[in-house]
């Protein structure tokens, strides 16, 4: 888990960073998750270990590259409707139960997570780095 979410990224931004910054610049974003950030659940150490460590390789390289131009931010999504989500949540019930710890009631889309990413992506988010960016329909600050 911990190779998979946080070492792959480490070694992803250390061989694209360089291009990056002979380019002039550019944006890297990653997908952390609001599990270990904002919420804990049992038995998810390993995985919320290795995307809060993501949020923090997000801002020491926003730090750290961000007067080569290069802005580096992260996305945190909350439950969404992927195949993943589906074999987590693989019931009716399980489905609902996920939906209901949400303050919009309801999982994301795909394409709802997308956005957010093509905004951070964008020069709509020219000043925007360093960002741990929620996008998780309210499951950080839900409590019903």
């Amino acid at each position: 888990t911990l190779d998979t979410n946080l070492t792959a990224a480490f070694l992803g931004a250390k061989h694209q960073l360089p291009a990056m910054v002979e380019r002039g610049g550019g944006s890297m974003i990653f997908t952390s998750t609001f599990v270990g950030y904002s919420a804990g659940f049992p038995g998810l150490a390993a995985y919320a270990a290795s995307k809060a460590g993501l949020i923090g390789l997000t801002r020491v390289l926003a730090a750290e590259f961000g007067s080569a131009g290069v802005r580096i931010n992260a996305i945190l999504p909350g439950g969404t409707d992927t195949p993943m989500g589906q074999t987590v949540a693989n019931t009716d019930e399980a489905r609902s139960f996920v939906a209901g710890l949400h303050a919009l009631k309801r999982m994301a889309s795909p394409k709802e997570i997308a956005r957010s990413v093509l905004y951070l992506a964008s020069d709509q988010s020219s000043f925007v780095t360093g960002a741990a960016m929620l996008v998780d329909g309210g499951v950080s600050i839900n409590r019903s």
